[in-house]
C-alpha cells in the first residue's frame, strides 16, 4: 500500500486560473490541468528565484518531490504554449498558509505582499 501524499504548503491561490489563446472556441479537450502545488513551484522557482531546496523547505516537502512537481508543471506549460491549449489551474494536494510572519521559512510571504502587509519589497 503506497504512503499517503503529503500536503504541500501554498501561500495563495492564483488571481486567474485559466490562461490560453483568445481566438479559439472553448472545447474541453483543449484544456491542460495544472494543480495549485505545480503552480506554486513555478511561482517560487521561476518568479521568486528560489532554488529547488528553498522551494521544498517553503512548501514543506522533500526536494525530490519539488523536482517532480516542477518537471510536470513545466511540461504542462510547454504543452499549453506549443499546442495552443488552455491552461487551467485547480486541485492538488495543498494547504494554504495563514500569511503570518513565520509561514514561509524566512521568505517574504506572497499572501502578505498581495494584501499589502509586507512593505519590505518596493517593487
Amino acid at each position: 500500500m503506497p504512503r499517503p501524499r503529503k500536503w504541500r504548503k501554498v501561500c495563495c491561490l492564483p488571481d486567474s486560473n485559466e490562461f490560453g489563446p483568445l481566438d479559439f472556441p472553448v472545447q474541453e479537450k483543449l484544456f491542460v490541468n495544472m494543480t495549485v502545488d505545480e503552480y506554486e513551484t513555478i511561482r517560487l522557482i521561476d518568479l521568486e528565484g528560489l532554488s529547488q531546496e528553498e522551494c521544498a523547505s517553503q512548501m514543506n516537502v522533500a526536494r525530490t518531490t519539488v523536482q517532480g512537481i516542477y518537471s510536470e508543471a513545466r511540461k504542462k506549460i510547454a504543452k499549453s504554449l506549443v499546442n495552443g491549449n488552455i491552461l487551467r489551474i485547480e486541485g492538488g494536494d495543498y494547504k494554504l498558509c495563514e500569511g503570518d510572519t513565520d509561514c514561509c521559512c524566512n521568505v517574504r510571504c506572497h499572501k502578505r505582499r498581495c494584501r499589502g502587509l509586507d512593505n519590505s519589497d518596493n517593487t
